[in-house]
């Protein structure tokens, strides 16, 4: 068991974020990753639909021995994990909790903002579990639909991401927000875009890099750590296997050299 690997899915790239972090923090683990590629992104879907493809993505997994999986996704953490975690035996983790956790520890005003698609922001479960931890931070949220496109396409360091990030922060710049949560996997690759409009002065978070740290204190809580010295990493896509492996080599930090599987995630 303790040398069966990690799942990790995301609606499309953003998860080789938590990816990147694992491989960093806990070089030894093997992962199996699904970026559902031809749905993404989930941010724009109906309540009902983003629970489907969140169950369809959770038992694709499934199908390899896998000991712990790691919901990679914001809208997927917020909208559809609180309906699921009770359906399934194995540990599954999504991107939420140690941000907010985070978001608590670090704010110095307790003025908390929150970026993210659509359904991540319409869910209310940031401010929730913000709340939850300390009743006095305030949270202004703010939902971004067209980070995703832009990260997705390359076109995260453009005059259009500039543009498009100056009209999405400046309500919460603002708010004298002193800490943000970059609450979509995606949104890490924005981080000098969203730091130049935010300032020096306040505190980027990333809710992958954050999933993975919880999910290394849980691995070695239940005493699951692998004990090899260097994992390997498969990924499966349900589009283009190219246009991942190019792309997807920038959220990874690394070229992606092994090969990439097309897969449907809702086959039997």
């Amino acid at each position: 068991m303790k040398n069966c690997p990690i799942g990790v899915f995301d609606s499309g790239l953003g998860g080789l974020t938590a990816v990147r972090e694992i491989k960093r923090i806990m070089p030894g683990e093997d992962i199996i990753y699904f970026g559902d590629t031809g749905r993404v992104p989930y941010g724009n879907r109906s309540r009902e639909t983003i629970i489907r493809y969140t169950k369809e993505d959770i038992e694709f997994l499934l199908r390899h021995d896998i000991k712990l999986i790691i919901a990679a996704c914001g809208t997927a953490s917020s909208v559809a994990l609180p309906k699921l975690y009770d359906k399934y035996d194995i540990k599954i983790m999504g991107v939420l909790e140690g941000a907010c956790k985070e978001a608590v520890s670090v704010t110095r005003n307790k003025r908390v903002g929150v970026i993210g698609t659509a359904g991540t922001v319409k869910s209310g479960k940031y401010a929730e579990l913000i709340n939850s931890l300390d009743p006095n931070v305030q949270v202004f949220s703010n939902a971004c639909p067209m980070f995703v496109p832009l990260v997705e396409n390359g076109y995260s360091e453009s005059r259009a991401a500039e543009l498009i990030a100056n009209d999405y922060l400046l309500p919460l710049k603002n708010e004298k927000v002193d800490t943000l949560i970059l609450g979509c996997t995606h949104y890490p690759l924005l981080t000098k875009v969203i730091s130049d409009i935010m300032g020096d002065e306040v505190t980027l978070l990333s809710p992958g890099a954050l999933a993975a740290q919880e999910a290394k204190a849980y691995l070695e809580k239940e005493n699951l750590l692998s004990d090899k010295k260097q994992g390997v990493s498969e990924f499966y896509v349900s589009d283009s296997v190219d246009d991942f492996a190019q792309l997807g080599s920038t959220f990874l930090g690394e070229t992606i050299n092994t090969s990439v599987h097309l897969t449907e995630v809702f086959e039997q």
